[in-house]
């Protein structure tokens, strides 16, 4: 299981770069995710996540970083869940008004959560 948190961790990593390279991947996501009942697939995506990294935990080199990595998707998918699709599309519409900066401030923190996920693995 250890091995998925890693995988994990580098798909983090390597959406990142992504991000870091184009930040208007965010932008457009973060777009996408507005529409409709789709952020509801963003809340499901973080509980399904937060399952894996509290399964896989025991196994890692660092449990605590892991378990404390599943913790933080489950509080953001009980987020999405709570908060409603209308509060969560306001959020989304400032951060897509914000300037390229924040985007790439964004791309960094993915970048440093999936290196924090691959080490801990």
């Amino acid at each position: 299981m250890h091995i998925v948190i890693k995988s994990l961790g580098v798909l983090f990593v390597l959406m990142g770069i992504a991000y870091l390279l184009r930040p208007r991947i965010i932008k457009r996501l973060m777009e996408f995710f507005k529409e409709g009942k789709r952020i509801y697939f963003a809340g499901l995506l973080r509980f399904a996540l937060a399952i894996v990294f509290f399964v896989g935990a025991r196994e890692c080199r660092s449990f605590w970083v892991i378990f404390a990595c599943g913790i933080i998707f489950l509080l953001g998918g009980s987020l999405i869940f709570a908060l409603g699709p209308e509060k969560i599309r306001r959020m989304l519409d400032w951060y897509v008004q914000q300037s390229m900066l924040i985007f790439r401030v964004i791309a960094l923190i993915v970048l440093a959560f999936g290196l924090i996920v691959v080490f801990s693995a």
